[in-house]
């Protein structure tokens, strides 16, 4: 029986490793995708299509000529590894990494805590 392979030290604050275990290349915990970027938190909308997940990011926009804040929102496709399990209405931590495909240059990196 082959050892189990170390879980990665991702230091992102909200973030806990998964304890299931994956053999996903594309997976920041336990393949060798690199986490980069901007860090975004969102809600899930859809797991439908195989390893991806559609988000909700939620933010702010201040519109200078009406000197106020807009809430906007806006649907990420992010890659989702094998040993993360969400359903929708989830709120996840999703991470920029290099381009998955044509429209996926996101990963989700957990669930949010707290």
């Amino acid at each position: 029986m082959p050892a189990p392979k170390p879980v990665k030290a991702l230091k992102i604050p909200g973030v806990v490793p998964p304890e299931k275990e994956c053999n996903d290349p594309n997976c920041p915990w336990h393949g060798s995708l690199r986490v980069r970027g901007i860090l975004l938190e969102g809600t899930v909308v859809k797991v439908r299509a195989k390893r991806m997940a559609v988000i909700r990011h939620e933010y702010l926009y201040y519109d200078p000529k009406y000197k106020r804040y807009a809430r906007r929102s806006k649907k990420i496709h992010a890659h989702l590894p094998d040993c993360i399990t969400v359903e929708p209405g989830d709120k996840v931590v999703i991470g920029e990494t290099r381009p998955l495909s044509k429209t996926v240059k996101f990963v989700v990196l957990g669930k949010k805590s707290g």
